[in-house]
């Protein structure tokens, strides 16, 4: 009972985060919104694996939270280089 309310929560957290991804008035605030997204994914698959008993979905949840972490950092580091420059 307790993790499907759980996952109810993380799944309305993830949807407001998708909001302010879209809406967001600056690209930090969206690159935020999108470390967020990734962060309740991240939380929301690993509880989702524990309550179905799949340990198999933890292995792509790693996965998911490195290339997640490798992405963000990329980003940063573009836009905090200038970004495009036309």
């Amino acid at each position: 009972m307790i993790e499907n309310l759980t996952m109810a929560f993380l799944v309305g957290a993830i949807v407001f985060s998708a909001i302010l991804l879209i809406r967001g008035p600056s690209v930090w605030e969206r690159l935020l919104a999108l470390n967020l997204f990734m962060a309740k994914s991240v939380i929301l698959l690993t509880v989702y694996s524990v309550v179905t008993n799949r340990t198999f979905l933890l292995d792509l949840v790693i996965a998911y939270a490195m290339i997640g972490f490798i992405g963000i950092t990329l980003i940063c580091r573009f836009l905090l280089r200038g970004g495009r420059t036309k």
